[in-house]
């Protein structure tokens, strides 16, 4: 690869690391304001998250897994196991925001919306935080299936995967701060 490649692959790198940068303010600006938000009379205390969320919280950790290994076969040249594993990585990212989906019902089959006169502070700010984090996972998985079309077509190669590298990379991100919020909703919700 060539010194004018190298500087390209850094600089793309380097703009991703800052825009992942301003997404981890955002979203801790958001999980400030729910901590300072415990304070006020009408938040309800054990606020539990729906189970659709723990099954959304298993399909993404799982889908970063097949992503590692879909990058191991690219590195080894065996595209197609690549992309079977990327296929797989996209599905269990698309499973991902369905269950949010499903998780956005049941808490309104419990009696809790968005907005409006059965909405609560609690509930408003799970929804908020929720979607504001699948508008993310999906740009992720737009990525990923620009880059599975790409390895389809044999423009990776062991020696030239920045594109794979750049989605990958924004994948985990989204992945490990569905973590962090699940976890956060969990012990603070």
């Amino acid at each position: 690869m060539s010194s004018l490649q190298n500087k390209k692959n850094s600089a793309l790198k380097m703009m991703l690391w800052f825009g992942i940068g301003s997404l981890f303010m955002t979203f801790a600006g958001l999980t400030s304001a729910f901590i300072v938000s415990k304070n006020r009379e009408d938040w309800i205390k054990n606020f539990d998250l729906p189970e659709a969320f723990y099954y959304s919280l298993i399909l993404i950790s799982i889908s970063s897994l097949t992503l590692i290994l879909s990058k191991k076969f690219l590195v080894k040249s065996q595209n197609n196991k690549s992309s079977i594993l990327l296929l797989i990585t996209i599905i269990l990212g698309l499973l991902f925001v369905v269950f949010q989906f499903i998780g956005f019902g049941q808490i309104m089959e419990n009696g809790y919306h968005f907005t409006g006169p059965t909405s609560t502070i609690n509930s408003s700010f799970i929804f908020l935080i929720a979607f504001v984090h699948i508008v993310h996972v999906v740009v992720a998985l737009i990525a990923l299936i620009v880059v599975l079309f790409k390895n389809l077509k044999g423009s990776y190669n062991n020696e030239n995967y920045t594109g794979f590298e750049l989605a990958s990379i924004f994948w985990h991100f989204v992945d490990i701060l569905w973590i962090y919020l699940f976890i956060f909703l969990v012990f603070f919700g």
